[in-house]
């Protein structure tokens, strides 16, 4: 179970991301963040969300927002995915699943009459305070990012 709670401060994390960098939550002080964590690179779902917010980035730079997206895959294939779909934002690599632990994003899902781990499509809003200010689970990708940039436009 998780301590991260709305209201609350998030817990500082350091994570390698596409494009060689390191991505920490403290470099983006009076920025909000979309943390978005999603199962695996390059599959429907995942490609169209990525899609979605790649789609949407001047109006979320226009609020003064950083899009982060997270998965356990590696660096090398976050590196794949940015230069396929052109994303203009960082995908961080969690292999450990600390920060996936840290937001309990990892549930037990059926694939195809198997239950298996694996990252529960998520997404949070962090201010430029650091605190969390929105959580969406079990996210639907149709209409999401919409949704996403309206609780900005609120803050």
């Amino acid at each position: 179970m998780s301590d991260i709670g709305i209201g609350r401060k998030v817990p500082a994390f350091s994570l390698p991301a596409s494009g060689g960098k390191v991505e920490k939550l403290s470099d983006y002080r009076a920025k909000n963040v979309v943390l978005y964590f999603y199962p695996r690179d390059n599959t429907p779902g995942c490609t169209l969300e990525g899609q979605d917010f790649r789609d949407h980035m001047r109006r979320f730079r226009a609020l003064n927002t950083v899009v982060l997206g997270v998965s356990r895959d590696s660096v090398e294939s976050h590196d794949r995915f940015c230069r396929e779909q052109k994303f203009p934002f960082s995908l961080l690599s969690d292999v450990d699943e600390e920060l996936c632990r840290t937001f309990d994003v990892i549930k037990l899902k059926n694939m195809y009459g198997k239950k298996v781990r694996g990252i529960e499509r998520s997404t949070f809003l962090i201010d430029g305070e650091g605190v969390l200010r929105r959580e969406w689970r079990k996210v639907k990708v149709e209409g999401h990012v919409q949704e996403v940039l309206e609780a900005i436009a609120e803050l």
